[in-house]
């Protein structure tokens, strides 16, 4: 599914967002902050009883040689105050900074000592004594213990204002977090989801939704139940409750629930099943009580909850471990809910997953989430729209006399098994490989470049391979697309390369058919080719290496379903061991006896290795084409489909559908012929009566 192409301007949410609501928080956090360091200061600060004059050492024994101080007092055991006399400020000139001037020329006492910081009591009194000693006066020192008269409540008092502003400020900031409003921290269990209101909710619609026709024309109903209720009411018929929006990754799941609000231009409340989780006890289902609260007061509406099964998983069985009560008493009052309110608030619950056979069988019986609506990855028709809809903001060459003019419809073919989100991923990547390039416009090589890059990696090219390596993997690569060329029913190759990409040595590309279903002919057919690498290193080299671990791993998995879910072994029959719901938890015990895993063991084996032997068997007919194609390979490094055509000729596949292109053809050209030729008999018999 093609992704919006509109920007979303999302609404207030339940709160009531407004634009200058951060900065708002921004300046009470900054007010707090200076309150906390006044307090801080006050709190520590003593008070030095005027603004007095601070001097140094040198200055200080000049006036204690002179004895013009009166006294000493040594506050608190940090500083000296030394009190000038009075007459000597007068007499002398050096104490006028202990007075200044206003306006009108009158003098104006400040203070009438100086300040004196000494490193430690006992150095200053090592000092005095030396100051004794030369001018043989005693000095006597008063000591003072002074506070500030803010101290004494402060002590009492600043460690509890302290921690009321820190959870106003903790409060601020989690009421900022969750949308803005009341409640603060106090509002933990308020739905914490998004609401897009106004004309069109979500600037999204069918248009913008490519592909997906099936999933398009169920949600069309939905929407005409918010549009005209009436009209299924005065029958008697109820609108559904829930939808449910079943698919692989990236495939649209969100953007079809976003036009369905588009289209029946209604509020739109949208949340992540994770948002109703929490650590605290009772908060996922007090949120999603809040949220239904007000999806009631903005009835018709739609919820949607993306990625349900965070919640709604299957519930746990009797006397295993608690460890999940939060999440299962969550998932109790979302059943609560939904049964909870009556058709007739026209309020409609989306949801997307993609695990519903994990989900709570109570979720989906009918009543709650009434229709299930599988949303599939794209054909090729939806993905050439899918192209269309991502390329429309893309600067193409377009010319079709040119060489790298953008093909919609040989892309598409190119990108099998691409979901929507893929394919906008491969229209971004292939702008950044021309704009990488310096190009001015995208062209096809740009996009099957992007292609390579996201399917295979980025090519590594300073990885340095040895020459035989380089050998083998040309031979791995070349056997691989050999055997899938003569096979009938393998995947066609369209790009074999032994340059490395990613953790790989080497890389083929194929093109699959889409086949909605698989016979045994043609599962052996793929386990085939991917044992033809290992088989080709083998009988050129004599031995085998570490290259084939991905192949044997996938050969052995499609063994596996072919034995133990298919029923494609004759000793095992027609028995599938495949559990659809997903509720099944054998744990350390299996669904077949051990006897029966023998078998299917056994099986296995012989699956593979007759793939195998028959991979062998194929290599070693046509061993000297086989040369041919690794020699090339290894000196271009990249081969086409082109290159395997012109050493082994045109596909057993492509003969067989080209033959039945012309029987199909020559038989609509008779039947054409036969047609004219009976349309003219009639006429003339028409003609003949009427005469």
């Amino acid at each position: 599914m093609a992704e919006q192409n509109n920007k979303q301007t999302p609404g207030k949410g339940f709160q009531g967002n407004n634009k200058g609501a951060p900065k708002k928080n921004w300046v009470m956090f900054v007010v707090y902050a200076i309150i906390l360091v006044l307090l801080g200061s006050m709190l520590l600060r003593d008070d030095a009883g005027g603004a007095a004059r601070p001097i140094s050492w040198a200055k200080l024994e000049r006036i204690l040689e002179k004895h013009d101080y009166s006294k000493i007092v040594i506050v608190n055991q940090k500083y000296a105050e030394v009190y000038i006399k009075s007459s000597a400020v007068k007499a002398d000139t050096a104490y006028k900074d202990l007075v200044s001037r206003n306006m009108m020329g009158q003098e104006i006492k400040d203070a009438n000592f100086y300040k004196y910081e000494f490193v430690t009591f006992e150095s200053f009194e090592k000092d005095l004594e030396k100051v004794e000693e030369r001018t043989g006066e005693r000095i006597d020192l008063t000591p003072d213990e002074r506070t500030s008269p803010w101290r004494d409540i402060l002590v009492v008092f600043g460690p509890f204002l302290i921690l009321i502003l820190f959870f106003v400020i903790m409060s601020r900031i989690s009421q900022r977090q969750m949308g803005g409003g009341g409640g603060g921290i106090f509002g933990v269990g308020k739905s914490k989801a998004k609401m897009y209101d106004g004309k069109t909710p979500t600037n999204v619609t069918f248009k913008d939704v490519a592909g997906l026709a099936g999933a398009k024309e169920e949600v069309m109903e939905v929407v005409d139940f918010l549009k005209n209720p009436q009209k299924y009411t005065d029958l008697g018929g109820k609108i559904p409750k829930g939808v449910l929006l079943v698919g692989p990754p990236g495939t649209g799941k969100t953007l079809l629930a976003k036009a369905v609000a588009g289209e029946a231009n209604v509020p739109f409340f949208s949340m992540s099943g994770s948002d109703f989780v929490e650590m605290f006890v009772g908060v996922g289902a007090s949120r999603v009580r809040d949220l239904f609260d007000e999806a009631k007061k903005k009835s018709p509406c739609i919820i949607f909850i993306d990625e349900i099964d965070a919640v709604g998983r299957a519930r746990g069985h009797a006397g295993l471990s608690n460890a999940n009560d939060e999440r299962e008493n969550t998932l109790n009052q979302l059943l609560t809910e939904m049964d909870g309110f009556s058709s007739g608030t026209n309020v409609i619950v989306l949801a997307a997953t993609n695990r519903a056979d994990v989900l709570d069988k109570a979720l989906l019986r009918a009543g709650r989430f009434d229709r299930q609506i599988y949303v599939e990855l794209p054909d090729l028709e939806e993905r050439k729209a899918i192209f269309d809809v991502h390329m429309r903001n893309l600067k193409l060459n377009e010319n079709a006399n040119s060489e790298g003019c953008v093909d919609r419809d040989f892309l598409a073919k190119q990108t099998p098994g691409f979901s929507g989100a893929d394919i906008a991923n491969v229209c971004n990547e292939a702008a950044l490989c021309a704009a990488r390039k310096g190009k001015k416009l995208i062209e096809r090589q740009d996009f099957l470049d992007a292609i390579d890059r996201i399917v295979g990696g980025l090519e590594k090219r300073t990885k340095v391979l040895t020459e035989h390596e380089k050998r083998v993997v040309s031979y791995h690569e070349s056997g691989h697309a050999s055997v899938s060329w003569l096979l009938r029913w393998a995947n066609p190759l369209i790009k074999v390369t032994i340059v490395p990409r990613g953790n790989s040595l080497g890389a083929a590309w194929y093109l699959p058919d889409e086949r909605h279903l698989t016979t045994y002919a043609q599962m052996f057919d793929e386990m085939t080719s991917l044992m033809a690498g290992r088989a080709a290193e083998e009988v050129v080299f004599g031995e085998v290496g570490t290259g084939a671990l991905n192949d044997m791993e996938r050969a052995t998995k499609m063994a596996q379903s072919m034995v133990v879910y298919y029923g494609m072994s004759p000793k095992i029959g027609n028995i599938s061991f495949y559990d659809s719901s997903g509720q099944t938890d054998y744990g350390f015990t299996k669904p077949f006896s051990d006897k029966t895993a023998e078998v299917i063991d056994s099986e296995v084996n012989r699956i593979v290795e007759e793939a195998y032997a028959r991979a062998k068997g194929i290599i070693v007919e046509h061993r000297s084409q086989l040369d041919e194609l690794a020699g090339q390979l290894y000196e271009k490094e990249v081969l086409f489909r082109d290159d395997l055509e012109r050493i082994y000729g045109p596909r057993v596949a492509d003969l067989e559908a080209q033959k039945l292109k012309e029987d199909k053809k020559a038989e609509n050209d008779l039947l054409e012929s036969q047609t004219g030729h009976d349309t003219d008999e009639n006429t003339e018999t028409t003609n003949d009566i009427e005469s």
